[in-house]
């Protein structure tokens, strides 16, 4: 019995610091939200939100989900960005009209762009599939506008 229980606490320390590649809940779930985004064509990349004002810890590192424009469009595309706070949706930098798409987007972001390669939005993943498939459909209405 004593050599079983010896033979037991020996594979516990060999197996405990795999342990701690195991990837938790919230890794998996993010992880299946992009897979579910690349999936369904929009591409993910870390980026700096802009934002008017910076707030530590608010706009670094925050996750862009984008949507490419077509290359092969015939009308150049003005950069732009907005950020959302409390009161709504405000233009970073020249004053530019909100794009009617993201007025519909109840999903929570931090900002938008678009620019001359894709437009999407800045957000922290924290709604879901449904967060991710909302995100996808007002990326198309926008991209549709934009080569139109």
């Amino acid at each position: 019995m004593l050599n079983f229980l010896l033979i037991l606490i020996v594979i516990a320390v060999a197996v405990a610091p795999l342990v701690q590649f195991l990837p938790s809940k919230r890794q998996r779930e993010i992880a299946g939200l992009r897979e579910y985004a690349a999936v369904h064509g929009l591409f993910v990349e870390f980026r700096d939100a802009p934002v008017r004002v910076p707030v530590v810890g608010q706009t670094r590192g925050v996750i862009y989900y984008g949507k490419r424009l077509p290359t092969s469009r015939q009308d150049t595309v003005v950069s732009a960005a907005w950020a959302k706070d409390d009161e709504g949706w405000r233009s970073v930098g020249p004053r530019l009209p909100v794009p009617a798409p993201l007025e519909e987007l109840s999903v929570e972001v931090i900002a938008a762009s678009v620019d001359q390669f894709s437009c999407g939005v800045y957000w922290r993943e924290t709604e879901g599939e449904a967060g991710v498939e909302q995100i996808k459909q007002i990326l198309e209405r926008w991209c549709a506008l934009l080569i139109q």
